[in-house]
């Protein structure tokens, strides 16, 4: 296969998956790493791709949904933080809503340590991960997938949760301000996150430092519609005073 033939592919997978990982591009194509960098380096150049760590991701523009496997590797000693700050507030025998997203899914891997929980998700690999937790109970919400972040959306998903009662429901954000309150950069995510709102006797947002400040395409929720927004210690302290006393900073294992 010649450079161009190869980097064709490469397009053509960035299209399907929305991202793609260097060390597997160099396994199924059987070249060496070096190739397959020369080869995102030439994608890069021509304006088609954005290089990522371990991989590329497509260029995309402030409103396009960032693929799980991209969202995942971000700031994740922030987002491990934050998890164990959020398991903190769960007691055992509690029922949690955990949205979709890299985050939630840390959330789920610190709730190993509860028991009796019931947890009901809208986010696959989240419920991949909590099937393999003993005596937890797992719901996993109907709905339609949004291919690359795992997500399941749709009236379906929205119906099933209107069923339920929970005590927390750990939500996701793509960008958190004051007066905008939260934000999604999709659309078709708004209606459930809203619902898992409904759902839940209180609400934290779990969302990294660098959320904060910005606006997103979609309103999800005004900062006075939740209880709790769960963060890292890299938020300045004048930015967490805008929000009242809603913000809680976790501390970052380095910190």
């Amino acid at each position: 296969m010649s450079a161009t033939e190869r980097r064709g592919e490469i397009l053509q997978r960035l299209q399907v998956d929305g991202y793609v990982e260097a060390k597997v591009l160099s396994r199924e194509f059987d070249v060496d790493g070096s190739t397959i960098r020369r080869d995102l380096d030439a994608l890069v150049r021509s304006g088609q791709v954005e290089r990522t760590h371990g991989g590329a991701r497509p260029v995309v523009g402030t409103s396009s949904e960032i693929p799980y496997a991209v969202k995942e590797t971000e700031r994740r000693p922030e987002k491990v933080a934050i998890a164990h700050r959020a398991a903190q507030q769960v007691a055992d025998g509690q029922t949690i809503i955990l949205d979709s997203g890299s985050t939630t899914y840390q959330v789920a891997l610190e709730l190993r340590h509860k028991t009796d929980l019931t947890i009901i998700t809208n986010d696959l690999r989240i419920g991949k991960y909590v099937a393999t937790i003993p005596a937890v109970r797992l719901l996993v919400t109907g709905g339609e997938l949004l291919g690359s972040v795992f997500t399941l959306v749709g009236e379906r998903a929205v119906d099933f949760l209107s069923d339920y009662s929970a005590d927390w429901a750990f939500l996701g954000a793509d960008a958190i301000d004051p007066i905008a309150g939260i934000t999604n950069t999709n659309t078709l995510e708004v209606p459930l996150k809203r619902a898992i709102i409904t759902a839940a006797t209180r609400t934290a947002v779990v969302a990294d430092s660098s959320k904060f400040g910005h606006r997103a395409l979609a309103k999800v929720a005004a900062i006075d519609e939740v209880d709790l927004i769960l963060t890292d210690s890299k938020l300045p302290s004048d930015q967490v005073e805008q929000y009242g006393d809603k913000v809680a900073r976790a501390c970052i294992a380095h910190d």
